[in-house]
């Protein structure tokens, strides 16, 4: 039996953040998904499957790795990269597909949607889809479409059936819109297997739950390798899971100092960037109370990043109770900075990161100088940067 004794309370809050802001004809679906979610946790057969599942076919324990010449290159402080990129279909996502999967099976729904931004999670999606037998469609923005081609022909390949969303910036909150219009519609026979540890309550923290499995795993592997836990995780936020899942094992020890990276695209000063806890503002989006990006009158702005993972106006409302209650700092990189770290992992590491944890990388190899060298930072390497080669060619302004 696995169960937290942190937030949310039973309304799905973390103190101001969180809560269930949806359509009246959602609330009996959530309602069941609380309940169904309360069974699994306290049913030992679902978390042995989940971590057979895990273990024999995604591919866990990730490894942590010492990045020696990374290290070295920068100065300063010890980094090791938990290695989520190893993962079955390359990034972090495939833990929550799995547990939600494994969910949506128990509960007898066949019919699954799902969102997708980098892709990532669509493939996710489709991939435990086929494994379990389910139906799969999933919503992508237009834009990603275009610069996820990779990605989208594997969701396709895997028997997903893809719907490209036109609607506003073309992006991945357009997705979750659609994907939460299928929902409504209907409610009755279909899952929504929701990426990130957004949207309404049990969302965020069954989300979250799943991908904690990161950071049991680093803080084992922490002790082992070094005798003690690290001084600093890092890792990259846009919706945030893959940050809670490596945050959240490690909250209760307050010497462990958590730094989320967000995407500053542009330059924040811009206005063309999608960074949500630096510079957004307490506000309602997808049926959670988080730090959202909007304008005075509440309309939620678009975003701009070179990582589509990270292109999403909101964030987890855990990670907003974090930023209020001082236990996270959140910062933002930009996409210059990101793409240089990006080329700096695979030239010191021969490690292609996907451009979302790029940002962490960023981050943390300038923190590392300023630190001295027995201090440890972590970095959540969440994903792997195949499916952002055309996007890394074209910023490249590289002729192949």
């Amino acid at each position: 039996m696995r169960e937290d004794k942190q937030l949310p309370d039973s309304h799905g809050y973390f103190e101001e953040f969180g809560g269930k802001f949806v359509p009246e004809t959602l609330m009996p679906a959530l309602g069941e998904l609380e309940t169904a979610y309360e069974e699994a946790k306290r049913d030992p057969s679902f978390w042995a499957e989940f971590d057979s599942l895990s273990r024999d076919y995604s591919g866990r324990p990730t490894p942590l790795y010492f990045a020696e010449r990374l290290t070295k290159h920068c100065g300063g402080a010890q980094i090791f990269l938990k290695r989520e990129d190893l993962l079955h279909t390359g990034a972090h996502k495939i833990n929550n597909a799995l547990g939600q999967g494994l969910l949506a099976r128990r509960m007898k729904k066949r019919r699954i949607i799902a969102e997708t931004g980098a892709g990532q999670h669509g493939v996710a999606a489709a991939t435990i889809c086929a494994k379990l037998g389910l139906d799969c469609i999933v919503y992508m923005g237009e834009e990603d479409v275009q610069r996820q081609a990779l990605n989208v022909f594997r969701m396709k390949l895997l028997g997903a059936e893809l719907r490209p969303v036109s609607s506003g910036t073309r992006t991945l909150k357009d997705a979750i819109n659609e994907a939460i219009r299928d929902w409504v519609t209907n409610v009755r026979n279909t899952y929504y297997l929701l990426g990130s540890a957004v949207g309404p309550h049990p969302y965020p923290v069954m989300v979250r739950d799943f991908q904690s499995i990161i950071g049991k795993e680093a803080r084992e592997q922490i002790l082992a390798k070094c005798n003690r836990l690290p001084d600093y995780i890092i890792a990259c936020v846009g919706g945030g899971s893959n940050a809670i899942g490596i945050f959240h094992p490690f909250v209760n020890d307050k010497n462990v100092k958590f730094i989320g990276v967000e995407a500053a695209g542009r330059g924040i000063k811009t206005g063309r960037h999608a960074a949500s806890l630096v510079a957004g503002t307490v506000g309602v989006l997808h049926g959670t109370k988080s730090y959202v990006l909007q304008d005075d009158a509440g309309q939620i702005l678009g975003t701009q990043s070179i990582s589509a993972g990270l292109d999403y106006p909101g964030v987890g409302p855990e990670h907003s109770y974090y930023k209020s209650i001082g236990r996270a700092t959140y910062v933002a990189v930009d996409d210059k900075e990101a793409l240089k770290a990006f080329q700096l992992l695979c030239q010191t590491e021969g490690i292609v990161p996907a451009l979302e944890p790029a940002h962490a990388i960023s981050y943390a190899s300038k923190m590392a100088g300023s630190l001295n060298k027995e201090q440890i930072i972590v970095v959540n390497l969440s994903g792997h940067g195949d499916k952002d080669m055309d996007i890394v060619v074209k910023a490249l302004g590289v002729k192949l």
